[in-house]
């Protein structure tokens, strides 16, 4: 790992075309504007882990589980057909 030390407004280069400048530095905390071309995706940490995560789980759903969806999809109900099963047989006023 490289260890830089950087003051606000000093920026450290990464290749031709990432760049990490500190915005600001409050307390222990560091503020990071990072540029970088549009096909390279910048998270946090904890958010990166989240999204791969989200991720295994989708790759590993059994067909089985989206059996029941393809059931749902092949009987559409027409919206006259709720109207009518919504409606009280109650006296008209």
């Amino acid at each position: 790992m490289l260890v830089l030390s950087r003051q606000r407004d000093e920026t450290v280069v990464i290749g031709d075309d990432i760049e990490i400048k500190i915005v600001d530095i409050r307390g222990d905390k560091v503020r990071l504007g990072i540029t970088a071309p549009p096909h390279i995706s910048v998270h946090r940490k904890e958010v990166y882990e989240a999204i791969q995560k989200e991720n295994q789980a989708a790759a590993s759903v059994n067909p089985q589980d989206l059996a029941g969806l393809n059931n749902a999809q092949a009987k559409p109900q027409s919206p006259g057909n709720e109207r009518r099963s919504s409606r009280g047989s109650g006296s008209s006023r």
